[in-house]
Formats: structure tokens, C-alpha cells, sequence
């Protein structure tokens, strides 16, 4: 057995490296490097903590109330053009392209971490014409003279993971793998959203537009009104500056409107790929597009629900065997070696049988001393993994604070409409009294438009809850997870090991 010390700046390391050593050799020096590469690494340890479901007030799960939450929840609402739009949206929006070329990278460094674990196998062929100097070890006939040497041989290395550091290191970069699938499914679900909230943006507007077209087309009615009946002297000069002064403000609403519908379809478009060409569409009805019926008991299901939450609690797990994989750097590297090929002095004898060469050994190398960097890089490790845990801890509070924050929306939506619809019932039963009125020549025209004024604003609130029903319902789906299905579904404290 032979030692030998190399530097470089900043950093001194020896290495033991065995050759040729029987079985007891190899054991005695195993056990030798073993007690000493346990180099101290105390006082490095994780502190952040994993916040459980019961941290959070998140009850057992019960018996469900309804079905699972389907991958194309969107389909429930019964809108063939809503459907259409997702399908293009999700085939051709490039944020899920990106996510899918994040896949594609995890894929390849995963295969890149495995291969360290397997028998590595070279070749090498290396031709020299040289002159070797008259005044150095080699005497003539070889000293001072120009010859050709070569060498041609094959090489095997294969590092035994006696103490786990490429096994940590391979499931370390699956938690990574396994993180960017549910981040992919994370934006699909997020896209998903988008699409449908825009849509029905885009529906409630054209719905707003309608009252708002006839808000003008009775006020320009009853500016004729008020213009006759001043000309008959009837009315006073204020009575029709206020009802002349009533037409700009609904050609502005209407204006606005306007511009909305215009930029929401923009918004459509860039959703779907085709920013400068928005969708041909024609507008529904509010009250056509059905509810979704699903599930909103907020428990621990949802911390498996959510594929923003499966992908913190991946990238947490992949930490944690990062900190496996740093350890292990504090002991032995272990590697078994073996070369057999040809080298000769002059090419006409390389191939010859007397050329042969060949040998095959293990060989050991422990770091004695570094300048404390296996300590950084523990610590690094170890901060990594605890900013993981607390951005899983983040993804879970962010999670409950979206349910119930739709949960709470949700009921009062439900609330404001039954309220809205009984304001709306007893304008539009003054509107036909009013119109009844008319008949019998007891009120004026005038009179009978006023009365629509506040049948016309319920009609615009209806529109306005209604698009903030469907919206919520949209992102209570998403908030729900949107039909994500976690692979291996798994308590978080079995899934990440705490050291």
C-alpha cells in the first residue's frame, strides 16, 4: 500500500490508494478509513419542521358528497365553445411546453445521477512519435533517439455505494423528476383556469353590454320626451339639461364596455397562442352554462390534491436525500479498477502478445482535510432543505387560504344574488304597474321609462353576480386541485424523512 499527498490552493487531501490487495487487506483497510472518514459533521442539522394537516385545522376526511373533481372539470358547465377553447389552450399554450421541456431536463439529469452508480467502461488509444532526451533516465539506444510508442487498451471503473451517496443522489434527483411532472400539471390546471375565467369574463360583459345598449336607447326615448315637453312648455330648461346630460354618460358606459369585451378577447387569444388573431365567438347566456357540483369539504385531502402542493413536498424529499448524499461524502470513496490492452515502444510490436498489460484492483480515497468544504456543502444542503420544507409549508397555508377564501366568496355570491333577485322582482313588478298605469292614461311615457331605470340596473348587478358566480366556481375548482392525481398519494411525514 502506498500514500501519496497532493495540494492544491486552499485545499490539502490525502489518498489511499490499494493495489493489488487481497480480501483482509481490504476489509482492515475499509474498517481503517471507515471510523476515520467520519469526519465531524455535528451541529449541521435541519430545523425547519413540516407543517402537518392537523397543524392546520384540516379534520380526517369524511364519507364524499360527490365524485372526484375530473381532470376536465370544465366540461361540467355544459358550453361546447368553453370546451373548445380549453383544448386548443392546452395543446398549444407555450407555458406548458416549458413545463414539459423542465420534464424532459429532470428525465436527463435523473438518467445523469444513476449512471454514477453503474460500471463505467473507457477505451483509449494513444500514438506518440517522440525524441526522447540523450541527457535523462533512458540511456541509448533509447535516450537521444526518436521513437514510436503506443498504447491501446480498454478501462473499467465501478464505484461501490458502500455508504449510499449515489442512491441518495439518484432520489434526490427523482424527487426533482416527480416535482416538474406536477409542476407541469400545476400549469394545466392554472391555464385551465385562465381559460375559463376569461370566458366567462367575456360572457358577462357582452351580458352587461345588452343592458347597457338599452339603458341608452331609453334615455335617448326619453330625452325626446323631455324635448317635446319643453317645447310645450311643459318641462323647464334644468328638467332637459338633466336628461340631455344623461345620454353621454351612458354612451361612456357603453364605451368602457367596449374596450373591456375588446381587451378580455385579447387576453382569450394570447391564451390560446394566437395574441393577434382573438376567437370568433358569440355570446350565451349567463343562465344557459351549468354550476359545477363538487365536493367543498376542505380536509386533509387536499394537501394531496393540489399539484403546486405534491411538487413543494417532491422538491422537500429531494432535499432531504440531498443531505443523505452530502454525508456520505464524508467517508470512504470506494472503486474497483481493472485496465487490460497493448503498450509497446515502437508500433510494429504494440499488438504483439509480449505488449500485453493488464491489472485490476480497488482503490480508496478519503479526505483527511479540506478547509472545512464537505461542511459547506453539508450546510448548504441542509439550508435547502429546510427552504423546501418552508416553501411546501408555504404551498399548504396558500392552499387552505385559497379554499376558503372561495368557500367564503361562494356563500356570498349565493346571498347577494337571492337578494339581488328580490330587488330585481319588485322593480320589474313596478315597471308593469307603471306600464298598467299607462294604459289607463293615469302616467305619463316619461313616467313608464323612469320606472325601467331600475329594472335595467338589477338586470346589469344579475349580470355582474352571475359572471362572479361562475368565476368562483372556476377558481374553487382550481383551489381544489382541478382533478390532480397525485401518483403516489402518501402522508407528507411518511413521504420525507426528518433528520
Amino acid at each position: 500500500m502506498t500514500t501519496k499527498f497532493t495540494s492544491s490552493p486552499g485545499v490539502s487531501k490525502a489518498q489511499v490508494v490499494g493495489t493489488r490487495l487481497g480480501t483482509g487487506a481490504l476489509v482492515a483497510a475499509l474498517a481503517l478509513t471507515t471510523v476515520a472518514g467520519c469526519a465531524d459533521f455535528s451541529g449541521i442539522t435541519p430545523q425547519a419542521q413540516v407543517r402537518d394537516a392537523a397543524s392546520l385545522g384540516l379534520p380526517a376526511p369524511a364519507a364524499p358528497t360527490a365524485a372526484p373533481l375530473d381532470t376536465q372539470w370544465w366540461h361540467a358547465f355544459g358550453d361546447d365553445t368553453l370546451d373548445q377553447l380549453e383544448a386548443q389552450a392546452l395543446q398549444a399554450n407555450p407555458s406548458l411546453k416549458l413545463a414539459q421541456t423542465r420534464i424532459a431536463a429532470a428525465q436527463a439529469a435523473t438518467q445523469l445521477t444513476g449512471s454514477a452508480s453503474g460500471p463505467q467502461l473507457g477505451a483509449e488509444l494513444d500514438l506518440t512519435h517522440q525524441r526522447y532526451t540523450a541527457n535523462g533516465m533512458f540511456p541509448p539506444p533509447l535516450g537521444g533517439a526518436v521513437i514510436d510508442s503506443g498504447t491501446a487498451q480498454l478501462g473499467l471503473s465501478w464505484e461501490l455505494d458502500f455508504f449510499g451517496k449515489n442512491r441518495a443522489a439518484l432520489q434526490a434527483a427523482l424527487g426533482n423528476e416527480r416535482a416538474a411532472q406536477a409542476d407541469a400539471q400545476a400549469a394545466r390546471v392554472l391555464l385551465a383556469a385562465q381559460v375559463a375565467q376569461t370566458y366567462f369574463a367575456w360572457i358577462g360583459l357582452n351580458a352587461q353590454l345588452t343592458v347597457v345598449s338599452r339603458t341608452l336607447a331609453q334615455r335617448e326615448e326619453a330625452h325626446k320626451l323631455v324635448q317635446d315637453r319643453f317645447n310645450a312648455g311643459l318641462d323647464t330648461p334644468l328638467d332637459l339639461r338633466q336628461a340631455q346630460g344623461a345620454l353621454p354618460d351612458a354612451r361612456l358606459q357603453l364605451a368602457q364596455l367596449d374596450e373591456q369585451i375588446t381587451l378580455t378577447r385579447n387576453a382569450l387569444a394570447a391564451l390560446l397562442g394566437e395574441p393577434n388573431h382573438p376567437p370568433a365567438l358569440i355570446p350565451k347566456a349567463l343562465a344557459a352554462i351549468k354550476p359545477i357540483s363538487f365536493d367543498t369539504s376542505v380536509n386533509a385531502n387536499l394537501l394531496g390534491q393540489r399539484a403546486d402542493v405534491a411538487a413543494a413536498r417532491w422538491r422537500a424529499q429531494a432535499a432531504d436525500q440531498g443531505i443523505t448524499a452530502a454525508r456520505a461524502q464524508f467517508y470512504p470513496n470506494i472503486n474497483l479498477t481493472a485496465f487490460a490492452g497493448f503498450s509497446s515502444i515502437g508500433l510494429g510490436q504494440l499488438l504483439q502478445s509480449g505488449s500485453q498489460q493488464w491489472g485490476v484492483g480497488p482503490a480508496i480515497s478519503l479526505p483527511l482535510f479540506d478547509s472545512g468544504r464537505l461542511r459547506a456543502n453539508l450546510g448548504g444542503k441542509t439550508a435547502e432543505r429546510d427552504a423546501a420544507v418552508e416553501s411546501y409549508n408555504a404551498a399548504v397555508i396558500n392552499a387552505v387560504h385559497e379554499v376558503v377564501d372561495q368557500l367564503a366568496s361562494r356563500q356570498a355570491i349565493a346571498r347577494q344574488q337571492a337578494e339581488q333577485t328580490e330587488a330585481a322582482r319588485a322593480a320589474q313588478d313596478a315597471y308593469a304597474a307603471a306600464q298598467q298605469r299607462y294604459a289607463s292614461g293615469m302616467l305619463n311615457a316619461l313616467q313608464v321609462l323612469n320606472a325601467e331605470t331600475a329594472v335595467l340596473a338589477q338586470q346589469r348587478q344579475a349580470a355582474e353576480l352571475g359572471t362572479r358566480a361562475l368565476q368562483n366556481q372556476v377558481a374553487l375548482a382550481r383551489a381544489l386541485g382541478g382533478g390532480y392525481t397525485p401518483p403516489a398519494p402518501a402522508a407528507i411525514a411518511e413521504k420525507l424523512s426528518l433528520k
